[in-house]
């Protein structure tokens, strides 16, 4: 199954990233995964959290612009090599990355938590399960 993942667009500018986790925090959502990319103007964070569609309305009503996206969450073993096994399987099958990001935390001992994106997300997940790659759930990956 997909997960939600929030993007919002912050302006570079300082304070920024402590307002949006503190928006969160105070509604008493929870980070699971983040990922920030900077430009000189602005930056991009994606956020897996615990209920993407509240989080996302609570940041617009605090006036920050957000948007959601479905992403692919894979557990691979937390061995050299096991993530080159994965991209070399998408490369095979002509499935470009847009972006991936890591994090931690996974509930099998031994295994790493990865996001993936995309362009064609159902040719992707076709693939990854049929070379029998574990799809993270959504509820894991939201930690509910």
């Amino acid at each position: 199954m997909l997960i939600k993942q929030l993007t919002v667009f912050l302006e570079n500018k300082s304070g920024r990233l402590a307002e949006v986790t503190k928006v969160l925090g105070e509604a008493g959502i929870n980070i699971s995964a983040l990922s920030i990319a900077d430009t000189e103007n602005y930056g991009i964070l994606r956020l897996i959290v615990n209920n993407p569609a509240e989080a996302a309305a609570i940041l617009k009503k605090d006036g920050f612009s957000v948007g959601t996206t479905d992403v692919i969450g894979i557990t691979i073993d937390d061995t050299p090599g096991s993530l080159a096994k994965v991209l070399t399987v998408l490369d095979r099958n002509n499935v470009s990355i847009e972006y991936m990001y890591a994090f931690t935390g996974s509930t099998h001992a031994g295994k790493a938590n990865v996001v993936i994106k995309v362009e064609d997300l159902n040719k992707a997940m076709e693939i990854l399960k049929g070379s029998g790659v574990d799809i993270m759930p959504p509820n894991e990956a939201y930690r509910q």
